[in-house]
């Protein structure tokens, strides 16, 4: 379970980055004590750092998988969402694909629209990580 919550710390420090193009440590600190999760916080660290120092190429594979939709068009939520996951698949080979996707599937049921989840599952199973 504690995986799964670090992944949505990581998830909502991205979404404030895609908003706000800056790094917020202060709240990265604030997330992980709120939720419990300071054994994880280096998986969050990982995440956050690399989804930014990454954040051109990972729009990029997207926006290539993202037939019809140009990127500012896709729901900010989402977009953290798959950033995370495609993040995971690319440069974390311990989590397997299937796992990265399946919990980007549950973030999108608890913080998304009904109809994301299929658009996201489309882009993700799609994405090689190659």
């Amino acid at each position: 379970m504690s995986r799964y919550v670090a992944r949505e710390v990581a998830f909502k420090l991205v979404f404030e980055y895609v908003f706000s193009n800056n790094k917020d440590f202060e709240f990265l600190d604030e997330l992980c004590e709120e939720n419990k999760i300071e054994q994880e916080k280096g998986y969050v660290l990982d995440v956050y750092n690399g989804v930014i120092a990454h954040y051109d190429e990972l729009i990029e594979s997207i926006s290539q998988l993202s037939h019809g939709f140009a990127i500012n068009r896709i729901y900010k939520v989402d977009l953290a969402i798959m950033l995370v996951a495609i993040y995971e698949m690319t440069y974390i080979k311990s989590i397997p694909h299937k796992v990265s996707i399946n919990e980007a599937l549950e973030l999108a049921k608890k913080y998304s629209t009904e109809k994301s989840g299929k658009f996201i599952n489309g882009i993700l199973a799609n994405f090689t990580g190659e």
